[in-house]
């Protein structure tokens, strides 16, 4: 398998090496704050809405969210998430493949578990209205969370049905080996253009300078870029200058103006605009809230 560009890994440590698997929680308290940036980790993820509304991207995908709803994250999987209310509660968990390893390897391993990590299957990311999915993360959750005697025993026979029912009825696609190298290749090209929109958001971007951190032609540049983030450069740029925008009303004392110029927007009357079309409030009321 190529490896993505390090940069965008995320490091995943362990509670317990030998049962790769956990559980975190998560409250957030205001709508626009940035849940995670983009980045990727060969585990695979599960993404559960207990209460309160976000926006997530999976691949090239924004998928809005509420309560009940399940995010699942393919191995090797670029993600992001940013809040879209102010109480949002979920459960990650995360867990590594070799969890569910056969010490001989079998039909199970061959025919699905070895496919799902190398992203030969690929889960659908977004599932709503599945009680028995539901139902069987929320034991997930409480097993890991009671951690009761056996424990290991129930989380592993759940996590079998929840790949089980996902394969079943929520499998998104089949990917050859050649189509996930374009995958991983596409992914790891365009790894420099993220960073660099993350660090020089507030500077003026040219589609040409970002083209040429790829070595592809404008016209390439852009079918692969909206292909990969879900938008063109022009809204994913927006995208990331509105939610440091969003940050900077909550959490310093500067003006609308200063703020306005400090993410790369040179009309303020630009911003305002875009700003309330996008998180449905205006920078004056971010500020007041």
């Amino acid at each position: 398998m190529l490896d993505y560009d390090k940069q965008l890994q995320e490091p995943m440590d362990m509670p317990d090496p030998e049962f790769p698997i956990k559980v975190h929680t998560q409250r957030f308290s205001r709508a626009g704050v940035v849940l995670f940036p983009h980045h990727w980790h060969e585990h695979l993820e599960f993404i559960f809405i207990e209460r309160g509304e976000a926006v997530f991207e999976c691949g090239r995908t924004p998928i809005t969210v509420r309560a009940g709803d399940l995010i699942a994250v393919n191995s090797n999987e670029l993600h992001y998430g940013v809040s879209a209310s102010s109480d949002l509660l979920y459960y990650a968990i995360i867990t590594d493949t070799s969890l569910l390893h056969s010490a001989v390897s079998d039909a199970a391993e061959t025919k699905f578990i070895a496919p799902i990590q190398q992203n030969q299957l690929l889960l659908r990311n977004h599932i709503r209205g599945d009680q028995h999915i539901t139902n069987c993360v929320l034991t997930i959750i409480r097993e890991l969370e009671r951690r009761e005697f056996g424990y290991e025993l129930a989380v592993k026979s759940e996590l079998y049905r929840l790949l089980t029912l996902l394969l079943r009825r929520h499998i998104v696609t089949v990917l050859s080996q050649a189509e996930q190298a374009r995958r991983i290749q596409t992914v790891e090209r365009f790894a420099p253009v993220l960073r660099h929109i993350d660090t020089h958001y507030q500077e003026p971007l040219f589609v040409d300078d970002l083209a040429a951190l790829t070595g592809l032609s404008r016209f390439h540049f852009s079918r692969l870029f909206k292909e990969l983030t879900g938008h063109t450069v022009s809204e994913y740029v927006n995208a990331v200058r509105l939610d440091r925008a969003d940050y900077m009303l909550r959490h310093t004392q500067l003006t609308v103006s200063e703020i306005a110029a400090a993410t790369g927007f040179n009309d303020i009357y630009y911003f305002s605009r875009t700003f309330k079309k996008h998180k449905q409030r205006t920078p004056t009321s971010v500020r007041g809230f």
